[in-house]
C-alpha cells in the first residue's frame, strides 16, 4: 500500500477531485482527514463518514482552526489542497473584478493560508508532501478564461518557491495540472449528457476522452506517497496530452 500508515489531510473534500482522493487515499491504507465547507453541519459529517468509512470529516473550517486541529490529532505527513472554481467565460471586457478576487481568494489564497498552518507541523518531522490539485490550463493560456487561468498560474507559481523553502526539511511541493478529468464541478451530468458538446472537447484530447476519477486519484495518492520524494518544484501535466 501507497500510504500505509501514512495521514493525509485532503481539503474541500466534496468538490473537484475531493470525493475520489479520499477513496483512493483510504485504499492505499491511508488514516485520511478531510475539510468541507458543509462540514460546519454534523449531519452532513456523518453522512461523509458513513459514506467514506475510516475518514474524519473536521468541522473546522478557517486555516488556521483546522491547522489546530490536525495538531491535536498529532501528525500529518500530506496536504492535498484541492481547490475549485467555476471555469466561467468572461472576456476582458466584460470580466469583472469582485469575481477575480473572489477566484484569487479560493485556488490561491486560502490554500496559501492552509499550507501556512500545515507546514510547520510537517517540519517538525522533516518530512512532508504537499500538493496543489490545480489545472493546466496556465501552461497554454485559454482565451475570454484569463482571470480563471492567472489565478491558477498564481496557485501553479507556488510550487517552485514553496518547494526551494521547505526542500530542506524534506517536504516536497508540486502541482497537478489537471484537464479534460470528469468530477462534479467542471464536468456536472447535464454537460456529460449532451454528445455533441462531449465531442467538441474530448477531440481537444490526443487520448480522445475524458479522464477518470480514479486515475487522477491515483496521480495524487503517488505524489504524496514516500515514493515520490524526490519530485519537487513540478506542475505535473495530467491532461490526457493536452498540455
Amino acid at each position: 500500500m501507497l500510504l500505509k500508515d501514512r495521514v493525509v489531510l485532503i481539503s474541500n473534500a466534496t468538490k473537484f477531485t475531493g470525493r475520489a482522493a479520499t477513496a483512493a487515499a483510504l485504499g492505499e491504507g491511508a488514516t485520511v482527514l478531510v475539510t468541507d465547507e458543509s462540514f460546519a453541519d454534523a449531519d452532513r459529517r456523518k453522512a461523509w463518514e458513513k459514506e467514506f468509512k475510516g475518514s474524519t470529516a473536521l468541522a473546522e473550517q478557517a486555516p488556521a482552526e483546522i491547522g489546530a486541529a490536525v495538531k491535536a490529532r498529532g501528525r500529518i505527513d500530506a496536504l492535498v489542497n484541492n481547490d475549485a472554481w467555476p471555469a466561467t467565460r468572461a472576456p476582458l471586457g466584460e470580466a469583472k473584478l469582485d469575481e477575480f478576487r473572489a477566484a484569487f481568494e479560493t485556488m490561491v489564497v486560502r490554500p496559501f493560508a492552509l499550507t501556512q498552518h500545515i507546514a510547520p507541523l510537517m517540519r517538525q518531522r522533516a518530512y512532508g508532501r504537499i500538493l496543489f490539485v490545480s489545472s493546466a490550463a496556465p501552461l497554454r493560456g485559454i482565451p475570454n478564461y484569463s482571470m480563471y487561468v492567472s489565478a491558477r498560474a498564481a496557485a501553479n507559481g507556488l510550487v517552485s518557491s514553496l518547494a526551494k523553502e521547505l526542500g530542506k526539511d524534506q517536504i516536497t511541493v508540486n502541482a497537478l495540472g489537471s484537464n479534460y478529468v470528469e468530477n462534479p464541478d467542471y464536468f456536472p451530468p447535464t454537460l456529460l449528457a449532451n454528445k455533441e458538446a462531449m465531442a467538441r472537447m474530448t477531440a481537444q484530447v490526443p487520448l480522445g476522452r475524458l479522464g477518470k476519477p480514479q486515475e487522477i486519484a491515483a496521480t495524487i495518492c503517488f505524489l504524496v506517497s514516500e515514493g515520490a520524494g524526490f519530485i519537487t518544484g513540478h506542475v505535473l501535466p495530467h491532461a490526457g496530452g493536452w498540455a
